[in-house]
């Protein structure tokens, strides 16, 4: 007679909150130093607590205890520190904008009295319209690799993206000397920042599914194989429409990060460094070549070289930022009691500059050190998914946000030509707001799928002759 095979209990599950109560601790200091933030900018601005001031702060913890909740439901294993890190920057910059809304009315900050701006409001507005785009593309794309499907599509979406500013009258794309805008009334938004998404999703698909054409060897040149010609093609469309992009649209920042992101993301794809070589001689060929044709260019790079020469009229900008690190020094002059409304466009191209004035190189590099961690947990996230696919696609979205604030924060200190990018979750802005959240989606939902544990097996029962026996003896 046979007897019943033991039963076990299948291994319990991990908890579906795994690592949820630590970005609930994490955002909640995000909280507390947004709100103490906010705090030292009304005293030293002599301002009293207002309503204003609560309805910043409410709105703060609502949004993000919004994005903590569709985290816990649809990406329950997701990174726990990349939401908290994100919410610390758009918090920070939050309460910068709101300072220089404060300093826009004094007249010991030079600022005219017709200027006065309430852009605090409207950050606002576009972080709560950002945090919904963060939640549908958690709730609609429940598996990053659906993307990879429509990968040529997504890709000719973001060339269209790119391409309609030029074709724009100058009154609906022009701003500040550069076509990357759609204007209309009471509505405008940058193209190129949701581009730029659409484009790295194309590459990471594109590159899985020809890894073998880019891996193959074509000749040999000081030690070094470098691809053959007909395979050059992915490098050669980027540098095409980098430089289109900065012929037709007189922008530089777009087009820069576009090229290097997809150079970048070819290269890990391959581990070739005949890419990153043939990359960089393309790149220099199409500056000093754009250099010599486009008079913007000309300009931005006799700004950089000397701003001074120009105070009065171009580098007036540079040079007052520089002006503004210098005031800062090593700790600032505190939170609300420096003058970083004499920089123009400080709460947008340069906010970091206005960073740098009131809280020093040691408050400026803990910003840039968030930046960074965001950027490791990115890459983490990329070394740990399983699929190809996931891999670049995480590196990408990871490399073009920290390749971002280098170009920022490059074009402020003088260290490279200004490009007119913003910084990512910071400065003011919609497009970019709107964009880097579903930029964060994104990383959490490969994230989540890189940490999800596998799903135990159901156990079987054994087939019966591989049963035990047993001798039963009658009574």
């Amino acid at each position: 007679m046979t007897s019943a095979p033991p039963v076990h209990a299948p291994p319990a599950a991990p908890p579906k909150s795994a690592g949820r109560k630590t970005e609930a601790v994490l955002l909640s200091f995000a909280v507390f130093v947004v709100f103490a933030a906010l705090l030292i900018v009304q005293a030293a601005q002599g301002q009293t607590l207002s309503w204003d001031l609560a309805k910043y702060l409410a709105a703060f913890i609502a949004l993000f205890g919004v994005a903590h909740v569709a985290v816990r439901l649809f990406a329950p294993f997701a990174d726990p520190i990349l939401l908290p890190c994100v919410a610390l920057l758009n918090g920070l910059g939050l309460v910068m904008i709101h300072r220089l809304d404060l300093g826009s009315s004094r007249s010991d900050e030079l600022v005219k009295s017709d200027s006065v701006t309430h852009n605090a409001d409207q950050q606002l507005l576009w972080a709560f319209l950002g945090i919904i785009a963060f939640c549908l593309t958690l709730a609609f794309i429940r598996d990053h690799r659906t993307l990879s499907r429509y990968a040529y599509t997504l890709g000719i979406s973001g060339i269209i993206f790119l391409a309609i500013p030029a074709i724009l009258p100058a009154s609906m794309a022009e701003v500040n000397g550069s076509r990357n805008w759609i204007r209309l009334p009471g509505f405008s938004i940058q193209p190129g920042e949701f581009a730029k998404i659409l484009i790295i999703i194309f590459t990471a698909a594109f590159l899985v599914s020809r890894r073998d054409l880019f891996t193959t060897a074509g000749k040999q040149f000081a030690g070094i194989d470098f691809p053959r010609l007909r395979d050059l093609g992915p490098l050669l469309a980027a540098w095409v429409i980098a430089i289109g992009v900065l012929a037709l649209e007189n922008d530089l920042g777009t087009p820069l990060l576009i090229f290097a992101t997809v150079l970048t993301m070819l290269y890990i794809a391959t581990s070739r460094v005949s890419w990153l070589m043939l990359g960089v001689t393309m790149f220099a060929l199409g500056a000093t070549v754009a250099y010599q044709l486009f008079e913007h260019l000309r300009i931005r790079v006799a700004i950089w070289n000397d701003p001074f020469a120009q105070y009065d009229t171009y580098g007036y900008q540079i040079a007052q930022s520089l002006f503004g690190f210098a005031t800062g020094g090593m700790f600032g002059t505190g939170l609300g009691s420096g003058r970083p409304n004499i920089v123009p466009f400080a709460n947008t191209d340069f906010i970091l500059t206005s960073f740098g004035e009131e809280l020093g190189l040691v408050g400026l590099g803990a910003i840039l050190m968030l930046y960074l961690v965001v950027t490791m947990r990115g890459l983490r996230t990329a070394v740990a998914v399983r699929d190809s696919f996931g891999k670049l696609l995480a590196a990408g979205l990871s490399f073009t946000i920290i390749f971002q604030v280098f170009v920022v924060f490059g074009g402020v200190s003088k260290l490279i030509p200004l490009t007119g990018l913003t910084t990512p979750f910071l400065a003011y802005g919609g497009s970019s707001l709107l964009a880097n959240y579903i930029l964060l989606a994104l990383l959490l939902r490969i994230s989540n799928a890189a940490r999800e544990p596998d799903s135990p097996r159901p156990r079987q029962a054994p087939p019966v002759d591989a049963m035990s026996t047993q001798v039963v003896r009658r009574p």
